[in-house]
């Protein structure tokens, strides 16, 4: 699984900033169901945890690589972003949400991301700590409902990780 979320993350970081990672991301550890690691993103250090869903539901024919990332950016002082990449484009307006317990975060869309609303990474992130899973919802730009449930176990040990390689 390592080598797929590796893959899949630096794919992601590729995608999501124009000057991509300038090398392979490094790896910190494994966590259970999270891995840590670190890259060099445009000349600063970033670190960053990954994990892929354990279940995958939707009425889809064929979808791309699906994963939660949590990533700090000193440099840009970002800590704790939260986004996923759902191996879809995201239906045009509309949001995504993730289930975590008996609350709900929205998550707005961009592409085939959805990222936490601004102001928001640190309560998604702390309810991600006390959580034992997470379910994220979305709707295809076919209009293809996906319902993703993420394992949490790890999600602590792999948050000090980066936070530790990053200096937070």
């Amino acid at each position: 699984m390592t080598r797929c979320i590796q893959a899949a993350v630096f794919a992601a970081l590729a995608i999501l900033t124009p000057a991509a990672a300038q090398a392979a991301p490094e790896l910190i550890g494994l966590f259970d169901d999270w891995e840590a690691y670190t890259a060099n993103e445009a000349g600063a250090k970033i670190c960053y945890m990954g994990s892929e869903p354990k279940k995958m539901e939707g009425k889809y024919s064929a979808r791309g690589r699906v994963v939660m990332l949590v990533t700090h950016r000193p440099k840009d002082k970002e800590k704790g972003v939260v986004s996923v990449t759902t191996g879809y484009t995201y239906k045009e307006g509309s949001d995504a949400t993730v289930t975590i317990g008996k609350n709900t975060y929205k998550l707005f869309t961009a592409g085939g991301h959805a990222f936490a609303e601004e102001g928001k990474d640190a309560a998604l992130v702390d309810a991600m700590i006390r959580g034992a899973d997470m379910v994220v919802k979305g709707t295809s730009s076919r209009g293809t409902l996906t319902t993703d449930t993420y394992s949490l176990k790890g999600f602590t040990a792999a948050w000090k990780a980066i936070g530790k390689a990053c200096g937070y």
